[in-house]
Order: C-alpha cells, then structure tokens, then sequence
C-alpha cells in the first residue's frame, strides 16, 4: 500500500469514527476526544487508541466493538486493532469546540 492510500484511509478512518456515538451523550466519540489516536500499517492494519468517558462507562464494551465493526468496513483495511486505554483520563477539556457548543457548554 502506498502513501496516497494510507492518507484516504486515514481519512475515512476519521469520517467513520464521526458516525460512532456514545449512547448517552449526543456528540459522536471524535469530537468528544475519545480517540486518542490512529494509525494505518502500510499491510492496511488500523490501530486505534481509544478511551471513555469513565471505566464504568456501560458503553465499555459496545463501543470499542462499534469502532472495529465500522473500520473494517473500510475498502483498503484488513485488521483492526482498537486498543482501549485510560492513560491519559478522559477530561472535557478533550472535547472539540463543536462538541462543547452542542452540549451548552460554552
């Protein structure tokens, strides 16, 4: 796989991460900060780091599964690794401007 390649599916990595939702909050898990971070192996491996809002988040094991199921979905990708991580915490001032401003806290 070639540099373009990885780039596009970066890309749609970040597009589909904005179509996953924490049940109990209205904002999708991007703009909330939860994704700590994504790679695409040039083998087309996506490794994503991610975290919730809390341990006992009762999306704990809902989301994660969410994230992996719609990234496999990616033409280009042949595994998915979402690595669930609580190192730094989760905190608001992780969440975007956008995510902010939709739950009135701005």
């Amino acid at each position: 796989m070639d540099a373009i390649n990885e780039t596009i599916i970066e890309a749609e990595v970040l597009e589909a991460l904005r179509t996953c939702f924490d049940p109990e909050i209205p904002v999708n898990i991007y703009e909330m900060g939860l994704i700590y971070g994504t790679k695409v192996d040039p083998d087309g491996t996506v490794t994503v780091q991610m975290t919730l809002t809390s341990p006992s988040c009762p999306a704990a094991q809902a989301l994660p599964a969410e994230v992996g199921e719609k990234i496999k979905a990616i033409s280009g990708v042949t595994d998915v690794k979402v690595d669930l991580v609580w190192d730094p915490p989760w905190d608001p001032s992780k969440m975007s401007e956008a995510a902010r401003l939709q739950l009135g806290m701005m």
